[in-house]
């Protein structure tokens, strides 16, 4: 039976919100990269996301906190914050809406690790996907120019972002039947044990309008995450799923507004190439001739 329209829409609402926030994140910190160091914004923003966590859990916390897969949670947690470190450090000197463009080789990435980690088949048409989703990276990076491609190391350190996040995404699939909240404690909570722990050596006492901007960072992040659940929750993830490259929107009118940056017409081309490949490789893996097993 198909969810009521009312729930469909509610599940888009959801998607777009958690896009705003994620995107508001990632400008957050790419601001904070100007005047702070990369492990004190990395450490804000899961310190004050399992604040955010903690309240969501409320009086489950005590059961919530514990894990059918906690070695599982745990490397989830650690290729998250990698993956928010590379990024972090991509930003600083690559064009918000670059940087979201090049995050969107997630899913085809996921496509590709899936063969290996989850046992799945993967078909010639969505290898065809794939292929396309590469070719929109190579025009977006456009290594053959000098000195690292058009944005130099940033986009190496974007690029092992998106390949840590798509082996974040993989072990998403691992501990699934895990309650999405214990997902969101273990994430943020072990996220910030690392940077805790190195974050006075490259400590740099904040203003309090940075100050503001670090909580900020935590609190968009966590409800995000939050978001996200409340969207596959109300909507299959047919519906709401395309909606998550409404992000690259965002990332351009902030990146405009913020720093004057926008994205030229190489930019453009590569992400309607990644996304169309990403909605492709979707739609076949929505179909039951393709549909594959997991491990």
């Amino acid at each position: 039976m198909q969810e009521p329209l009312e729930d469909r829409t509610r599940g888009i609402l959801w998607m777009l919100a958690t896009m705003f926030c994620f995107i508001s994140l990632d400008a957050i910190m790419k601001h904070l990269l100007e005047h702070l160091s990369l492990v004190q914004v990395t450490w804000a923003r899961f310190f004050f996301a399992t604040i955010v966590a903690i309240i969501a859990c409320g009086p489950w916390l005590p059961q919530l906190a514990i894990s059918r897969h906690p070695r599982q949670q745990f490397l989830r947690s650690l290729f998250l914050m990698s993956t928010t470190a590379l990024f972090n450090a991509g930003i600083r000197t690559t064009p918000l809406a670059t940087a979201t463009t090049i995050m969107f080789l997630n899913p085809i990435l996921v496509t590709v690790l899936s063969i290996t980690a989850l046992g799945e088949k993967v078909s010639a048409s969505r290898w065809l996907g794939v292929f396309f989703g590469f070719l929109g990276a190579l025009i977006v990076v456009r290594p053959w120019q000098e000195g690292f491609g058009a944005y130099g190391y940033g986009a190496l350190f974007l690029l092992g972002a998106a390949l840590l996040n798509a082996n974040y995404q993989i072990l998403t699939r691992r501990v699934r039947d895990d309650d999405p909240l214990t997902s969101l404690l273990y994430t943020a909570a072990m996220g910030a044990v690392v940077p805790s722990l190195i974050v006075p050596w490259f400590w740099a006492w904040p203003s309090a309008f940075e100050w503001l901007l670090l909580v900020a960072s935590g609190v968009a992040g966590g409800l995000g995450h939050m978001f996200l659940i409340r969207a596959f929750r109300s909507a299959p993830a047919s519906v709401v799923a395309p909606f998550s490259y409404s992000s690259l929107l965002w990332a351009a009118l902030f990146g405009y507004l913020i720093w004057d940056d926008w994205p030229d017409i190489w930019t453009w081309a590569g992400a309607a190439l990644i996304v169309g490949s990403g909605l492709y490789i979707f739609q076949r893996e929505r179909r039951p001739e393709t549909a594959v097993p997991s491990s």
